[in-house]
């Protein structure tokens, strides 16, 4: 059996599993009378790397194990179904898949996309143990920052910049895996305005991490970063510097270890992320602001039916917009998310954007394809065609 479409489009999900760390079955079954009865894969992580361990049921109750990382998958799916698999079942939290092969070597896929509540109660339960809040309140930042009084308790008018800053937090403390474990840790907060997630990742990442941090924020209102600088110094964060800054322009003091921001607005969000990836951050969290480009720039007949509302067009080109930015982070060779910050009854710009390095280049072959998915959905969505761009 040869390489084909559905093939490659079945181990794309495995691949997506393997990354996201949530595939949760892999069985590979109806094999003819042979050595093989069956063929079970799991997740499992091996010097810091998450690979595929392919457990092969032998014959006289024999078993053998194969490891494949991500980038031998593709052949070694092919090996297993030339051994006679005939029907191959993907279970992860995103998608149920059905790969079935005839007698005659047809290859059938069905993909199914998990959506019911059920599986993201199970993906929670799994993966995202509830936590314990970071911050309490007494933080002094939170005192300087006007969130909290002196004696720890948190103003009611600021209950949810509180709540906030703890989902942010929190976000951070996820990522620290991927972030170099010693030496100083490089980070840029951009687009920063008066700073409250600055003080909160540089606390946690200072006095309760214990890590050494140079943080760089930056921000075009040059009175608020002399205010930030006051505070910072009150605190004695000598790690931190406030600039005043065109995001679009800055250059680059250090390869950022971790970029970040909340609520750029318009295409800043977008100078953030190519900022990010031009200087090669190995983490980027980023919740976007009002959207309005896309708005503007919208031209899909196929979606008539929506943009002649202008409510609606607003919130399908908003969610176009993070769509396509995740879609370009995963050309550049990143691990991307999208996940809900804090309740969206609390505010509507709740989506943070979240890319992981995983050292593919442009030109890796996964790269690729997400770059050309990347194209297509620009053009359905604007009819514009973006692919002389590449660089």
């Amino acid at each position: 059996m040869e390489k084909s479409d559905k093939i490659t489009r079945f181990c794309s999900e495995i691949a997506n599993g393997m990354e996201r760390e949530n595939l949760k079955n892999l069985t590979f079954s109806s094999f003819p009378a042979c050595e093989i009865q069956k063929v079970r894969g799991t997740l499992k992580r091996i010097s810091g790397a998450v690979v595929l361990q392919l457990e092969y049921f032998l014959s006289e109750g024999r078993v053998r194990h194969e490891n494949v990382s991500e980038d031998a998958l593709e052949d070694a799916v092919l090996r297993v179904l030339n051994e006679g698999a005939k029907n191959v079942q993907l279970v992860s939290t995103d998608v149920t898949a059905t790969l079935l092969v005839s007698k005659k070597g047809a290859v059938n896929l069905a993909v199914k996309k998990n959506r019911s509540a059920a599986e993201r109660l199970s993906f929670v339960n799994e993966n995202n143990r509830e936590k314990s809040r970071i911050f309490d309140g007494s933080e002094r930042f939170l005192t300087e920052l006007g969130v909290s009084d002196k004696e720890g308790r948190v103003h009611d008018k600021k209950q949810s910049k509180f709540r906030q800053i703890n989902r942010f937090a929190e976000q951070v403390r996820d990522i620290l895996k991927y972030l170099p474990s010693s030496g100083t840790l490089h980070v840029y907060d951009l687009c920063c305005g008066k700073s409250y997630l600055s003080f909160a990742v540089y606390d946690y990442l200072t006095r309760k991490v214990h890590r050494d941090v140079k943080m760089i924020c930056a921000d075009l209102k040059a009175s608020v970063m002399e205010s930030c600088k006051e505070v910072a110094k009150k605190l004695g964060n000598t790690g931190m510097q406030f600039i005043c800054a065109d995001v679009n322009t800055l250059e680059a003091e250090f390869e950022p270890d971790l970029v970040i921001s909340l609520h750029a607005c318009d295409t800043a969000t977008d100078m953030v992320l190519d900022f990010a990836v031009r200087n090669g951050a190995k983490v980027i969290l980023s919740t976007p602001c009002c959207q309005h480009e896309m708005f503007n720039i919208m031209s899909s007949p196929e979606l008539d039916f929506i943009s002649k509302y202008s409510i609606l067009k607003q919130k399908i080109a908003s969610a176009a917009t993070d769509a396509l930015r995740l879609a370009k982070l995963e050309s550049e060779g990143y691990r991307t998310d999208a996940i809900e910050l804090i309740d969206p009854d609390e505010t509507p710009k709740n989506v943070l954007l979240r890319g992981i390095k995983t050292g593919r280049g442009k030109d890796d072959e996964k790269s690729k394809r997400a770059r050309a998915a990347y194209e297509k959905s620009y053009k359905f969505m604007t009819g514009v065609d973006i692919s002389s761009d590449r660089t």
